[in-house]
């Protein structure tokens, strides 16, 4: 037979001639199959759900910090800054918990120490945030783990069942086996699709998180410290202008230095001169005798 009626062959057969594939297998593994197949497609879908929410939810909070950066501290008391956030930004929700425990601390039968007690109540706000920025991921977590252990179920039923079948069959030859048998680890393929963008997802997602934990601490350090002082320490929000500035006048000052004549007498000694300039004379020089 030639290549040409080979070829001439294969275009003549129908599409969906071939006896092995993903609706196969399900139908080989029979109930079990199916329901593997089915929790592996929910894992998917709340994967890639979890992971695009977080992500607009994370993004969310950075646009707040900038937006903090930007002209929080250059208000003129806290109330009137708190007013210039979002009702619903996390930075908002850490300085209004510090304003309440401000005013609470008066009220309190046996006082503590106003510096405690507000350390408390930012670090409970804090830790709040923090909480609710992990909320999902350990359902990525618990995906990306078992995700390729239940395709392996599904890959030793489908196995299991296409073994008897063989066998009831009377028929042992590779093609007779190869098939079914490579039919069945699909599922486990399958399983190994659902957990890669879990684990995936997962990482990127924590490292995201510690990132803005670490802006929110800093911004948490910078309030509690503005309180205790009664608004008189602000950190330091320095420009580009107030750089490119600063820049200018330690250059013009180094012009200057550079063209400024040298005085008299403050020149470096070197050796073999004194003060003056002139060639001092060592151990061991001559000297005229004065008659």
């Amino acid at each position: 037979m030639t290549l040409v009626s080979l070829m001439a062959a294969a275009a003549a057969a129908p599409a969906g001639d071939n006896p092995y594939g993903l609706v196969q297998a399900l139908e080989e593994g029979g109930v079990i199959s199916i329901t593997v197949f089915c929790i592996l497609v929910i894992m998917s879908v709340g994967t890639f759900y979890i992971l695009f929410t977080k992500f607009f939810e994370q993004q969310k909070i950075i646009k707040q910090g900038n937006s903090v950066r930007a002209s929080f501290w250059n208000s003129p008391n806290l109330r009137d800054a708190s007013g210039k956030l979002d009702a619903k930004s996390a930075y908002r929700a850490i300085v209004d918990d510090a304003l309440v425990a401000q005013d609470q601390h008066g009220k309190l039968t046996n006082p503590i120490d106003q510096h405690d007690w507000m350390a408390n109540s930012l670090q409970r706000s804090q830790g709040g945030i923090g909480a609710r920025l992990g909320e999902g991921l350990a359902f990525l977590a618990t995906v990306g783990s078992t995700s390729p252990f239940i395709g392996l179920f599904g890959t030793v039923v489908g196995i299991y069942r296409a073994l008897i079948k063989i066998g009831s069959s009377g028929q042992a030859s590779i093609s007779a086996v190869a098939g079914p048998v490579g039919e069945a680890l699909i599922m486990t393929a399958l399983g190994l699709v659902v957990a890669v963008p879990a684990v995936l997802a997962y990482n990127w997602l924590i490292r995201r998180n510690k990132s803005i934990m670490e802006d929110l601490a800093a911004f948490t350090n910078d309030l509690h410290g503005y309180i205790m002082s009664e608004g008189k320490v602000k950190p330091q929000m320095v420009t580009a202008a107030a750089n490119a500035g600063s820049s200018k006048v330690t250059a013009n000052a180094q012009t200057r230095s550079a063209a400024a004549p040298t005085p008299a007498g403050t020149q470096p000694l070197t050796t073999g001169q004194t003060s003056t300039g002139q060639q001092a004379g060592g151990i061991g020089t001559t000297t005229t005798d004065r008659r």
